[in-house]
């Protein structure tokens, strides 16, 4: 079993470490006491669950001093355990507590003395660790992408392709709108009028003379998407539109599809191939 805790200082990251791993499919559970880890590694891995990830941090304080020993004991038992120290310089996270307007953890009421009293409390904890990583100048996105580079893992990410016909209207969920009336329309061509851009013939005539055009809206895409695996998310859908959503928007929709899945997980989605008029 392997097992990501995560420490650090209140403000440099903690819960965004946490739901990244959660999202590249850890269990994941903020501030168990540390005598209570050996005992949950026990029954997740007896339940099959095969990563977990931990935070541990100054609200648990009364039970830091186990956090050494809980850590041993895991290791001793065969957990591959991993700990990751999360901090960032005094400025940034002065600046982010101004921002959340959240109260720190220690409660002193004199926000900068509290940070340096909680880097003291878990010098320890930052001794131990396998990583530290400072988060002063470091987006959400861009952490969730260290963890992932870290720890080795495959951070999923879906391009999803829908075609639709204007005149139903675009999908609300999407994150770019490609407009491809532009291109020839099969509907004016007698012997094409009942079939879809599924078939051959049908794309054929789509992309001949719009093979400019066609090769701009893949670039787009491309980049568009990279962007947005770039920034940390876990998707982004991109929405292929013509009139009836029948014939251009499908033949792009699956040529996209079928040239950009060497570099996406690629999920396509017809929405109006089916309906009439």
């Amino acid at each position: 079993m392997r097992l990501v805790v995560i420490s650090g200082l209140s403000g440099a990251g903690k819960s965004t470490a946490l739901k990244a791993l959660e999202d590249l499919g850890y269990f994941a559970s903020d501030n168990l006491p540390p005598a209570l880890w050996s005992d949950l590694a026990a029954r997740l891995a007896d339940a099959g669950v095969e990563k977990a990830a931990l935070v541990v941090d100054s609200r648990a304080r009364a039970f830091l001093a186990e956090a050494p020993k809980a850590l041993a004991c895991l290791r001793e038992s065969g957990v591959a355990v991993t700990l990751v120290f999360l901090e960032a310089r005094p400025e940034a996270l002065l600046r982010r507590y101004n921002l959340s307007r959240r109260a720190h953890p220690l409660g002193e009421g004199h926000l900068l003395r509290e940070i340096e009293s909680e880097r003291e409390l878990l010098a320890d904890l930052r001794g131990a660790a396998d990583w530290i990583i400072d988060t002063s100048q470091v987006t959400p996105g861009e952490l969730a992408n260290q963890l992932t580079t870290l720890l080795a893992e495959k951070r999923p990410f879906v391009l999803r392709l829908i075609s639709f016909g204007f005149k139903w209207g675009p999908p609300q969920v999407a994150d770019l709108l490609l407009d491809v009336r532009a291109l020839a329309n099969p509907y004016w061509r007698e012997d094409l009028r009942s079939k879809s851009g599924l078939e051959p013939e049908v794309a054929a005539h789509v992309f001949a003379g719009g093979e400019e055009y066609y090769q701009a809206l893949e670039l787009t895409t491309r980049l568009a998407a990279e962007a947005a695996r770039k920034s940390g998310r876990r998707g982004y859908t991109v929405a292929v539109g013509c009139t009836g959503g029948r014939h251009r928007s499908v033949a792009v929709a699956e040529r996209l599809a079928a040239e950009l899945a060497s570099e996406f997980d690629v999920e396509v989605e017809h929405r109006d191939v089916a309906k009439d008029g």
